[in-house]
């Protein structure tokens, strides 16, 4: 009987470092936002690499917050600080010009977690060798990392030889998920993500930040027969001004969100689709423990 080998690998950094862009690279799929904006994953999202002898289940977190304001930012955290407690290997995201004064949270996890655990200097295009032998040396007086990897997850430079490193890391194991399973997440989920996703890209400061995305209704069926399917999502909102930005003089702002939210989320399916969107108003839900529960913030 052969052997197989499973684990959980998870991806932890500060906002920004790259942790989407580094999943995706892993799975070849779009599986998470992926914007030149912080703070842009909200939930821990599971990827889910399948190959005959072996399953790695990436779980790409929420990046840290050190200064948190609200009960989501909370809750956030509190995600993000979950990889410690399932994790077979920790991959650490940093990039070059990334700064830490040494106090915070994460790395003191770091140094006391027991399991493998990989430094990822990601952007490696964006410094020269110089810096970048620099930084490695200083990060491993700090943490006594198992393996250092100078990467480009944007690239896919260096990917390929992490999975492989990885793959020797795993303990035996069972098969966690489904082969044919690349998520744990659902359909709903993913398209709430590609409308927020949307949301970062074409609305600027704090606007990204205030809203989320909600599916109201998603109905599959035949057109002309072939699959279709209608969707109808709120964009939750916290004050009526933000409502107005949102929808644009006569329309034209939500208009153009809903045309290339459609576009994506019709590839995602790969069926054609009639989307709706809708503005609602729900002053601080970031605060709110029962709008942060039917957003999946908490349990």
């Amino acid at each position: 009987m052969s052997v197989h080998y499973s684990g959980y690998v998870n991806i932890i950094g500060k906002p920004n470092v790259g942790k989407s862009t580094l999943m995706n690279a892993f799975l070849g799929e779009k599986m998470a936002i992926i914007t030149h904006k912080p703070q842009t994953t909200r939930h821990r999202i599971l990827g889910i690499l399948n190959e005959e002898d072996y399953q790695i289940v990436f779980s790409d977190t929420p990046g840290l917050i050190e200064d948190p304001h609200y009960k989501m930012q909370n809750a956030m955290n509190k995600a993000a600080f979950s990889i410690f407690e399932d994790a077979d290997v920790v991959l650490f995201v940093t990039e070059p010009h990334m700064t830490y004064d040494g106090e915070e949270k994460v790395l003191h996890k770091l140094k006391e977690a027991k399991v493998p655990k990989f430094l990822l200097i990601n952007k490696v295009d964006t410094s020269d060798p110089e810096t970048i032998k620099s930084l490695i040396e200083e990060w491993k007086e700090a943490i006594d990392f198992d393996e250092v990897h100078v990467i480009s997850a944007l690239n896919k430079l260096g990917t390929d030889n992490i999975i492989e490193c990885i793959k020797k890391k795993l303990p035996e194991g069972p098969v966690y998920f489904p082969k044919d399973q690349l998520s744990d997440k659902s359909e709903r989920f993913f398209i709430t993500e590609i409308i927020r996703e949307k949301i970062l890209l074409h609305y600027k400061q704090e606007i990204p930040y205030s809203v989320e995305v909600l599916i109201e209704s998603f109905k599959e069926t035949t057109k002309n027969g072939a699959p279709f399917s209608y969707i109808r999502a709120n964009i939750i909102a916290m004050r009526q001004s933000q409502k107005h930005i949102l929808i644009g003089k006569n329309g034209s702002s939500i208009k153009r969100l809903g045309i290339e939210a459609r576009k994506d989320i019709e590839k995602f399916l790969d069926q054609r689709v009639h989307l709706e969107l809708y503005v609602k108003i729900k002053e601080k839900w970031r605060d709110d423990d029962q709008s942060l529960k039917r957003y999946g913030y908490l349990q």
